[in-house]
């Protein structure tokens, strides 16, 4: 078993913890572009007889 899953955390939250934690330790100026990308979004859409619609 692996050390995250024996800490009760699955794969996606580990790598997200490990990706803050890098982040973090990055100087200032590499830090704020960094934080940029960690943001996410998601877009859903709504499916009915093969073709999507809004």
């Amino acid at each position: 078993m692996s050390f995250w899953r024996a800490a009760g955390l699955n794969y996606v939250r580990y790598s997200q913890l490990c990706a803050m934690a890098v982040r973090r330790g990055l100087k200032p100026e590499a830090q704020a572009e960094a934080m940029k990308r960690d943001v996410t979004t998601i877009k859903a859409i709504k499916w009915k007889d093969g073709k999507a619609y809004h």
